[in-house]
């Protein structure tokens, strides 16, 4: 039989359908990729309602109830749930000064890891010799919790600061000047348990390692001298008194700061709790009950509550634990070492030299994360691919990435995480991804630091709705999600 012959026409109708299936196929593959890429991007994404990025003008509670016994309600003292936003509404800061304080807190900070810390002389009546400027900057954290002081006990609102060692609050007399603040300020003379510290005690003289500032003595009692920022301070008597944490966690013979001259944007706080590593902070006071063992959670805004723990009640089960190092010239910060980034779920390609180059601390004063540039550059070029579909907006301040989301009712933000020693992965909550001026100006919420050698700072911004526990004793620090909202 001889060989079919295929008409021209039936070949030429054949290929047209080979290349449309060969075309629906290659469409077929191209829009699976297209398809997957978009799913890998949302699955690595926070959608976010553009609503609910500005804080509300009501106090929402948190809706998790801690151990009671050991725990404080943390609130951001610019918020509707702080008394002090009541008390003060017309000086509370605009985003920019928030910044601008941040950045001096930042400077002090690194200041004081770069040159030993320096001895000055503190003298009661020369106080007016620690610098300090008018409409003083102070970074002391925007975090407050309420105890207890004296007896019969007097309620006090203080700021809470990882980054510093002295608890101290502002006293009757006040021998200089004293800022307005909310609560009546602590009258040592109406307290049955309060004394002073005597000036040729050790005690006294621990205080050089704990305020960097050499003790004074003004009629054999104790001075203590603390700056904070650049320029504002607390002068006073160094005194023991009885400290309420709650009904049941009382301690007597506290060691604190009775300031009796004191200067500084505080917000109307009565003074400030030392929660670093320094002999006379509070982990280490309370050492014999706690074990140097507290956690906090920071709210999602500053319209909603968090807590501050001490002991190991209420923390959560799900915490990964990190080691903490020391920082040489800095021995009462809590080192940490960062060893990685990733943004939309791809690790960003950064040497692990880059963030040992000048360490790393968490602080809880701090409000924006400070990275080495390398790192930082490679993190805002990452986000910004990712965030292409919307409109840039002009920098805020140290926030350079800022986009306006005027016209949305959603967006989608890539996630990102923060990569700790030992495999800590610690995801960013979506709030702490984001610091919102107006919606027309919402950035992200990271700077880098002027050089790779300068001491990274993991701030309170990113650890929002975090648990961070603090494990003293067992040099350890951990994150849990979903702390609190």
């Amino acid at each position: 039989m001889g060989a079919t012959i295929i008409s021209p026409t039936f070949l030429s109708a054949y290929l047209l359908l080979l290349c449309l299936v060969c075309s629906l196929k290659e469409g077929y593959a191209l829009g699976r990729r297209a398809t997957v890429a978009e799913s890998h991007h949302l699955e690595h994404s926070h959608t976010i309602q553009v609503s609910s990025l500005l804080p509300s003008s009501i106090c929402s509670l948190a809706t998790k109830v801690l151990d009671k016994k050991s725990s404080l309600q943390v609130v951001h003292k610019h918020g509707p749930c702080s008394q002090l936003y009541h008390h003060d509404k017309a000086n509370i800061p605009t985003h920019a000064e928030i910044l601008l304080q941040d950045v001096a807190r930042v400077k002090s900070i690194h200041s004081k890891l770069a040159k030993s810390l320096g001895s000055t002389k503190v003298d009661q009546t020369d106080a007016a010799n620690i610098p300090a400027k008018d409409g003083s900057v102070v970074g002391s954290g925007n975090y407050v919790v309420t105890v207890g002081l004296g007896t019969p006990k007097k309620d006090l609102t203080l700021i809470f600061d990882t980054g510093s060692d002295i608890t101290w609050t502002q006293c009757q007399p006040c021998v200089g000047t004293c800022y307005k603040q909310q609560d009546p300020v602590f009258a040592p003379s109406l307290s049955s348990t309060y004394s002073n510290i005597s000036c040729s005690s050790t005690t006294c003289n621990s205080l050089a390692s704990a305020t960097g500032n050499t003790p004074g003595c003004s009629s054999s009692a104790c001075v203590y001298g603390i700056q904070y920022g650049d320029s504002s301070f607390s002068v006073g008597i160094f005194a023991k008194e009885k400290l309420t944490l709650t009904s049941t966690d009382v301690f007597d013979d506290f060691l604190f700061g009775c300031g009796q001259n004191n200067q500084g944007l505080f917000g109307g706080a009565a003074g400030l709790i030392g929660l670093g590593r320094d002999k006379l902070s509070l982990p280490s006071q309370t050492a014999s009950k706690y074990r140097k063992y507290f956690s906090y959670c920071l709210p999602s805004s500053s319209s909603s509550t968090g807590f501050l723990s001490f002991g190991y009640g209420g923390v959560s089960k799900f915490v990964n634990f990190t080691t903490l190092t020391t920082i040489s010239q800095g021995t009462s910060f809590y080192g940490i070492d960062i060893v990685g980034i990733s943004v939309g779920g791809k690790k960003l390609p950064i040497s692990a030299s880059v963030f040992t180059a000048g360490g790393s601390i968490i602080d809880s004063g701090t409000v924006i994360t400070r990275l080495p540039p390398t790192a930082y550059t490679a993190l805002s070029s990452e986000f910004r691919k990712l965030m292409s579909q919307y409109p840039k907006a002009q920098p805020l301040s140290i926030l350079d990435t800022c986009y306006d989301f005027t016209k949305f009712s959603s967006v989608s933000v890539p996630m990102i995480s923060i990569f700790f020693r030992g495999g800590v992965e610690v995801p960013i909550a979506a709030k702490g991804i984001l610091y919102v001026n107006t919606i027309s100006q919402v950035c992200l919420a990271f700077a880098g630091n002027n050089d790779d050698t300068d001491v990274g700072i993991f701030g309170n911004t990113q650890q929002k709705t975090l648990q961070v526990v603090y494990d003293g004793v067992g040099g350890k620090l951990g994150f849990a999600t979903g702390g609190c909202s």
